[in-house]
């Protein structure tokens, strides 16, 4: 019997938060209060520090469109991988400067 909880949970993240319409306000619901995560070498802890690097970066994206390439579980189900990608305008993403130019990423989400 297929166990597909961890994927489910990891799209249904994906699908509220981040892709369009997004709503980083579902992380209220969605995130357990000890949440920690790195991006960028950077170490976001606890829901409400990582919702608003959440709000701040979609801010930095305009038209942002988030995709899910792939997502699967190790056969217990406690560890989930998600391949994504990204697309929108740059309006100061990463600290640059918002001259509207394309930004394209693809990256890797291990929960």
């Amino acid at each position: 019997m297929s166990h597909r909880h961890g994927v489910h949970a990891v799209e249904n993240f994906w699908a509220r938060v981040w892709q369009s319409p997004q709503d980083p306000h579902a992380i209220d619901e969605l995130v357990i209060d000890d949440f920690v995560i790195v991006s960028g070498g950077e170490t976001i802890r606890g829901r409400a520090d990582f919702k608003e690097w959440v709000l701040k970066f979609q801010s930095t994206v305009e038209d942002l469109e988030f995709i899910p390439v792939e997502t699967f579980q190790n056969e217990d189900g406690p560890r989930v991988a998600s391949l994504w990608e990204m697309t929108g305008r740059n309006r100061g993403f990463m600290g640059t400067e918002p001259d509207g130019q394309p930004i394209h990423l693809i990256g890797t989400a291990v929960w």
